[in-house]
């Protein structure tokens, strides 16, 4: 039999100065006719296929879990028959170059079959062939735009240029993906549901997507996404630290590329697909999503060049690769094909180029220079997310210099009935901030990269307007729980203030400051890798300078004034991925303690520069699920 092999899609004009057509972000991509039209009727296509075709988007989507079969003959039989039966490589070193080829092996099904369609055209033709050859799988940028365009979220039906010239109205396939038929092996509530859903609104068999609690928990989850991706791509500068969520960050309170995923994965489910490892790739945004997570991979690997994959344990394993074994740059990335006998590695996927594709970041930039090249990157990820620490050092530098009340440290010791917080009164507007001597000057878009930009950013520039010299410092909770201590996906959401008494209420909560998310399979007792890895931990870390700026009216952030603060005021819960509020006594792996990071910004940086972090046990130490130790 022989094999379906995975090149990326092919062809197209790229821009002036990129390497191959640009993947664009949704927002920008629904805007343009041609390739949207296309792109609708290609999923349209891939989704009426009979499921168990090698290209149809069931059986792509079933590579990352159920049905748990092989795909294209990639292992004949799982190595571990008892184990945990999908070939995605979830909490190992592996999880970012395994997307890679996941996602152009699904942009080279919507290309192939976007070609076949712009063939029957009849009216201006040509341009849909063109449009075909350029045609490139879109990405979610949820760090700048946390909420997807209504093309993806909200309509059932799109309007797109039918291949006779006519406009016409079509059923929306990025809304949903609808079964034909529900595999059997699919749990509960998913084997009930004809369709995938998105924060459903029950667990009944008519559930129906709640868009606005969607909209409202994209929302919420804004501001650290944001700080969350400009943390990461700023501070983490190992592969490991910057892979997965598996706990050991190295030192720079940030989390790893995983984690943030994680969390998308969850606000984007609730009790959805989405929400579980085993059926997520069944909804269509999956790959929006993780389109985003490769775009990532590419800006990171911009700014630490030289850094790609060091070996490391394969955790609980896959389909095809043994649980706790050796993994590196050279193991298969199965199932995924690159000749009829050998498999894409990751050592073959350091450049987007080797797929067919590239980001609207890179265009005009020489790629064989890396010392520019990461200067150039450095500039473009300041411009579009503005950096959490940095953004905040600046609006602490031109708040007015408001003294907090003093808190008594012991009320922080009763997580359910402490006083909220007392605030002053409104103060007047801020001043203007000092003149930024040692700022770097503001970058300008490159001509070439696509500006959808719909949430606004504010520039790296606020340490400049602090004394360098002074620095500033960062707060961070960091988040350590058992994967599988709840039995699906979790959050651990964070509060400065009592959290509301109604947990429906917490995520739109005003002293709600972010959150942790746990991505986790919804019935482990089916998998006996879960069993078996049962105790596993993840990590994950919350920033917390935008909330106690915004609700603390301190007059600094050093130790000695916030850490009383947070003391008193720093108060977390936990939800599952439904809503549903879990006690903390039924969460004894849970650990939140809390770090402060001194910051500087000498002349020439392009990010701000960490010191040693320090570990403020006594602000969570004594009540349940704070630091575990005190010294």
């Amino acid at each position: 039999m022989s094999q379906y092999i995975v090149t990326g899609p092919k062809g197209g004009t790229p821009p002036q100065g990129a390497a191959a057509p640009n993947r664009l972000e949704i927002h920008d991509f629904v805007k343009i006719q041609d390739q949207f039209s296309l792109y609708i009727q290609a999923l349209q296509k891939i989704y009426g296929q009979d499921q168990p075709t090698v290209d149809s988007f069931f059986s792509i989507a079933g590579i990352h879990g159920l049905p748990y079969q092989p795909w294209d003959g990639s292992g004949a039989k799982p190595v571990d028959p008892q184990g945990w039966e999908g070939y995605c490589t979830h909490g190992n070193v592996l999880f970012p170059t395994f997307h890679r080829p996941y996602v152009f092996l699904f942009e080279q099904a919507v290309q192939t079959a976007a070609i076949r369609i712009a063939a029957t055209y009849t009216v201006n033709k040509a341009q849909y062939q063109t449009a075909a050859q350029n045609l490139r799988q879109p990405y979610w940028d949820w760090a700048s735009s946390a909420v997807p365009p209504p093309e993806v979220i909200s309509l059932d039906q799109v309007k797109i240029i039918a291949p006779n010239g006519a406009s016409v109205m079509v059923d929306n396939p990025l809304r949903r993906y609808k079964f034909h038929p529900i595999d059997p092996s699919f749990p509960d509530p998913y084997s009930s549901w004809q369709t995938t859903l998105r924060q459903p609104d029950s667990t009944d068999p008519d559930a129906q997507d709640d868009v606005s609690q969607l909209t409202s928990v994209l929302k919420s989850a804004q501001r650290q996404l944001t700080s969350k991706t400009f943390n990461l791509l700023s501070r983490v500068h190992t592969w490991p630290a910057f892979s997965n969520h598996t706990p050991g960050d190295g030192g720079s309170t940030s989390n790893s590329l995983e984690a943030i995923h994680d969390g998308i994965h969850v606000d984007v489910g609730g009790n959805g697909q989405m929400s579980d490892p085993s059926v997520a790739a069944f909804d269509p945004i999956f790959f929006l999503h993780h389109c985003n997570v490769d775009r990532m991979l590419s800006l990171w690997s911009a700014l630490n060049p030289g850094v790609w994959i060091t070996p490391g344990e394969a955790t609980g394993g896959t389909w095809t690769i043994p649980p706790d074994t050796k993994v590196d740059k050279n193991t298969d990335l199965t199932p995924f094909w690159n000749s009829p006998t050998t498999y894409w590695k990751s050592s073959q996927v350091t450049a987007t180029a080797s797929g067919g594709y590239s980001y609207p970041e890179f265009n005009g930039l020489d790629l064989s220079n890396p010392n520019q090249l990461r200067t150039a990157i450095a500039q473009k990820v300041n411009q579009l997310y503005g950096g959490g620490a940095v953004r905040t050092a600046a609006s602490l530098v031109a708040a007015p210099k408001v003294k907090a009340a003093a808190v008594p440290v012991e009320a922080a010791h009763n997580p359910t009935s402490a006083a909220p917080a007392a605030h002053p009164a409104p103060a007047p507007a801020p001043a203007a901030p000092a003149p930024a001597a040692a700022a770097p000057a503001p970058v300008q878009p490159h001509a070439d990269l696509v500006q959808h930009n719909p949430t606004p950013h504010v520039a790296a520039q606020g340490p400049a307007a602090h004394n360098p010299a002074e620095g500033t410092w960062e707060w961070t909770a960091r988040v350590q729980v058992k994967k599988y201590e709840i039995g699906g996906s979790f959050l651990i959401l964070l509060f400065l203030g009592t959290p509301p008494e109604d947990p429906k209420e917490w995520r739109t909560s005003h002293n709600f400051i972010g959150a942790h998310h746990v991505f986790a399979n919804s019935v482990p007792d089916r998998c006996a890798n879960c069993r078996t890895h049962r105790d596993a931990e993840v990590e994950g870390f919350v920033h917390l300078n935008d909330g106690i700026i915004e609700h603390g009216h301190l007059d600094s952030l050093e130790p000695a004034v916030v850490v009383p603060y947070l003391t008193h005021n720093l108060h977390w819960r936990v939800q599952k991925a439904g809503g549903e509020p879990v006690d903390l006594a039924n969460v004894p792996s849970l650990e939140v303690a809390v770090f402060a990071t001194p910051l500087s910004l000498p002349p020439g940086s392009d990010f701000p520069v960490p010191g040693e972090s320090h570990h403020h046990r006594g602000v969570t130490h004594g009540r349940p699920g704070g630091s575990h130790v005190v010294a």
